[in-house]
């Protein structure tokens, strides 16, 4: 096995974190390559159980490196709270396995604000935006106005492009927003608290990449959120603001040269999504209430209720596409043992014409799910840990969805402790 991304196939929150933590013992390095804090990783180990916004899910498994890549929206507030987290719960984290990119840019207080202000400007039109300052940061990396983290070491270079940075953002703050704007002293303090606490992790990444690949080093490329957010090939514009697809790994990471030989792609065994947004086959009511209850429907970074529905194969299939998926693992299978009969999208309606591809985004807000069901198992199958050991009904489930999306499902994971897993 060669270097190997863990990526979403559908809107997020399908278990990526619970593959990482599962699957980074086979490997020496772990790499976040894109987005920032505004979802959550959740993991259960031997330490407990953490819903991890910005550090690498590779971070609790003694001598292995991880890494936040160049791609990575860096906030760094954030990171040191979930750093200091992190500590309390018995994992160490030194500058021998986190290590942050120099050419990472710094996502600063006002990007938070400005995303809670266009939310509140476009009212009954908002993107469904965490508010965590992901579309103005990355809205201003593409105009080279952020800060990278390795100016942190250079300072009089640092406050003179600061100072330049706040003249331009106060415009934008006062004059569209009428907000409050912000001074020097604002944020010099603000990096004094936290740009300085994670100032000793900031390292050459790209160089410590290139010599790992030389010595024969297993890369493990982590992303955030999933195929149908992706900037370009999702369900736009209610995306994040980067891509979040296994080709981007090799830059947003610091090793553009990578060759990503293994592209793990995760489902949920039912479809959620949290946001705003066409959400093909949406269940509503009581149907719903069940489904969310039963599998714990609520975002790891807001604590909204997820939206729910069956699993979408026309939404997955393209995922796979997307994503270049070389094997899938199929997390929560075990969120439906409660049902006597499973709802699956198998096809869309469009203009009245049945499809199994999954249109353009303006066609979506019309798409109809075309529901079939499969036999449930009702029973529990959480201590299930081999293939033969399952129900057929589990079984003709999983081999149902693989034959649909065309893509070998290798995982069954039954339980989010990272041991509930089945290998097939």
């Amino acid at each position: 096995m060669g270097h190997c991304a863990i990526v979403g196939i559908n809107w997020g929150d399908e278990g990526k974190g619970r593959m990482v933590d599962l699957l980074t013992k086979d490997y020496d390095v772990v790499v976040r390559y894109q987005g920032g804090g505004n979802a959550g990783h959740t993991v259960i180990n031997e330490y407990g159980k953490f819903a991890l916004h910005l550090l690498p899910s590779g971070i609790f498994r003694k001598g292995v490196v991880n890494i936040l890549g160049n791609g990575v929206a860096l906030d760094p507030e954030n990171l040191w709270k979930e750093m200091q987290d992190v500590m309390k719960k018995g994992v160490e984290l030194t500058p021998d396995n986190l290590k942050i990119s120099d050419r990472a840019s710094l996502l600063l207080p006002w990007h938070r604000d400005l995303d809670e202000l266009e939310e509140s400007r476009l009212k009954d039109k908002k993107y469904g935006s965490t508010k965590q300052g992901i579309a103005p940061f990355y809205s201003d990396k593409y105009q080279k106005k952020t800060l990278r983290l390795g100016e942190l070491f250079y300072p009089e270079t640092l406050k003179r492009h600061l100072a330049e940075l706040l003249e331009w953002k106060n415009l934008t703050l006062t004059k569209v927003y009428g907000a409050e704007p912000y001074t020097m002293e604002q944020l010099e303090h603000w990096m004094e608290d936290y740009c300085e606490k994670i100032k000793p992790y900031i390292f050459d990444t790209s160089l410590f990449l290139r010599n790992a690949q030389n010595d024969g080093k297993k890369i493990l490329f982590e992303a955030q959120l999933g195929s149908l957010r992706d900037l370009d090939y999702g369900i736009y514009p209610y995306t994040t603001s980067s891509n979040t697809t296994a080709a981007y790994a090799p830059i947003g990471s610091g090793l553009p040269g990578a060759v990503i030989t293994d592209v793990i792609g995760v489902v949920k065994a039912y479809s959620t999504c949290v946001g705003e947004g066409p959400f093909v086959g949406e269940l509503f009511g009581e149907e719903a209430d069940a489904l969310r209850e039963a599998g714990f429907e609520y975002g790891a970074k807001t604590g909204r209720p997820r939206r729910v529905a069956p699993l979408d194969l026309v939404a997955t299939r393209y995922g796979v596409e997307v994503q270049a998926a070389t094997s899938i693992a199929l997390t929560k299978l075990d969120v439906l043992s409660y049902m006597e009969k499973i709802p699956v999208c198998t096809h869309y309606l469009v203009d009245g014409k049945k499809t199994d591809r999954f249109p353009f985004p303006a066609a979506l807000q019309q798409a109809q799910a075309v529901i079939e069901y499969l036999p449930g198992w009702k029973c529990d199958i959480s201590k299930v840990r081999t293939w033969e050991e399952l129900p057929k009904e589990a079984k003709d489930y999983v081999e149902f969805t693989e034959q649909a999306i065309g893509c070998h499902i290798g995982f069954v994971s039954v339980g989010p402790e990272r041991d509930s897993i089945i290998y097939r």
